[in-house]
């Protein structure tokens, strides 16, 4: 669970005040169950996308923390893991052949011959929240997800963050660009993408908007503010 927010935070994206992006929220009916693994430093990032995914798709759920038992104890359910996917971090094996957008790999990282037919038949989709570093922490932490596909993704867009965060690859995304691309192909929806990334634009555009800072009794207004800076995010 989230901590509580502070009282100068907004109680349902949790970012400051400033920094709300609630106007721009329009939840996305998602037929493949989206799951958000947070790492708990990221959840501290004003530039994090976890919950602002989770508003955007109704059918999510964003858990915080270092490990769990395993997917039924988390769902709260009986679950096949072998229907869930989870977003793979290891190195992939394409052998010179054009990637697809969305493929499974084995644990050796080649691509499977039936990736496409284990895609359609996905019942969730699990991403790992938090810098390249924090997500792996998440990986090794939690043997259960060994048990769910692996599946890697091969986006053709650059990341919305450009300078605004540093990215350890080239084709690092956020949380949110991440889940939204990956369900707007399973889902057969390029809409998806568009829409679910409009509060992400807005959190961006606020982050480069400068805020005066507080007026000091009878004092002058003082300079702008500087933006803060974050580390990067998978």
């Amino acid at each position: 669970m989230h901590s509580a927010p502070t009282p100068e935070s907004c109680p349902n994206c949790l970012k400051p005040n400033h920094l709300c992006i609630c106007e721009a929220v329009q939840p996305i009916e998602n037929g493949v169950f989206l799951l958000i693994l947070q790492h708990p430093q990221e959840k501290r990032e004003n530039l994090g996308t976890a919950q602002i995914t989770h508003l955007q798709f109704t059918n999510s759920m964003v858990k915080v923390g270092l490990s769990w038992p395993g997917l039924k104890r988390i769902l709260g359910r009986e679950v096949d893991p072998r229907r869930w996917g989870v977003l793979y971090l290891g190195p992939v094996k394409d052998g010179g052949a054009p990637r697809p957008e969305v493929a499974v790999v084995d644990k050796n990282g080649e691509p499977l011959r039936d990736s496409a037919e284990i895609l359609d038949d996905l019942e969730g989709v699990i991403v790992l929240d938090g810098t390249w570093s924090q997500a792996k922490t998440l990986w090794w932490r939690n043997a259960w997800l060994l048990k769910c596909r692996r599946i890697v993704l091969n986006p053709q867009f650059r990341s919305l963050y450009g300078q605004a965060r540093k990215e350890p690859r080239r084709d690092s995304v956020s949380t949110l660009e991440a889940g939204a691309f990956l369900l707007s192909r399973l889902e057969g929806d390029q809409t998806i993408m568009d829409t679910a990334l409009k509060p992400f634009s807005l959190l961006l555009k606020k982050l480069r908007t400068r805020r005066p800072r507080p007026v000091p009794p009878g004092g002058e207004v003082a300079g702008p503010e500087g933006e803060e800076e974050a580390a990067g995010e998978i």
